[in-house]
């Protein structure tokens, strides 16, 4: 494999472990979060950002460790047929799904960024002066609940969540590509 493919796929690998690692701790604070909402309850008045805030966190634990999981292969997979064929034959099923999966984490992408940038009130006006049509800056989108958080947040840990996924499908069709050469990564 040329030697930017292998760069490529070891720092995709590096960089992904070390944010699954981290998203790894995320549980601890959702913990946390869900401990102090059964203590306030019971001994204090009820907080009202602890929901909402598990929820966040939540979101972010699965978003971010999904491509630690992929990395790991510790994801779920049919292995009724898979697991039975040739190294050869596994990496020409990777490749096709990956191929699935990358257009899957495109469409999820440019979701994600349309809903970031809304989030921090950024719109498209109408098409002015040929055709163009100029950003319109307006308040920053918050939650419609008591507590009220902002939503850019947990938006841009979606997008990178999702980005992240595609590398590392990206780094995984490499892999499948250097199978089916004879290779390894």
């Amino acid at each position: 494999m040329p030697r930017l493919a292998v760069t490529f796929v070891r720092s995709v690998d590096r960089l992904n472990y070390g944010v699954g690692r981290f998203a790894m701790y995320l549980l601890f604070v959702l913990m946390a979060i869900l401990m102090w909402s059964s203590i306030s309850k019971t001994f204090f008045n009820p907080s009202l950002w602890t929901l909402e805030m598990a929820q966040f966190v939540m979101v972010a634990y699965y978003v971010l460790g999904g491509p630690y999981a992929w990395q790991m292969e510790s994801h779920v997979r049919m292995d009724l047929f898979y697991a039975k064929q040739t190294p050869r034959r596994q990496a020409w099923w990777d490749g096709f799904t990956v191929i699935a999966v990358a257009f899957y984490l495109a469409v999820m992408i440019w979701g994600a960024a349309a809903s970031f940038s809304y989030s921090l009130g950024i719109t498209w006006g109408d098409p002015g002066l040929f055709g163009l049509s100029w950003p319109e800056i307006g308040r920053l989108e918050r939650s419609p609940t008591a507590w009220r958080p902002y939503l850019w947040p947990i938006k841009l840990v979606m997008l990178v969540g999702f980005t992240l996924m595609l590398l590392q499908a990206t780094a995984s069709f490499i892999r499948s590509l250097a199978t089916l050469r004879g290779e390894t990564v």
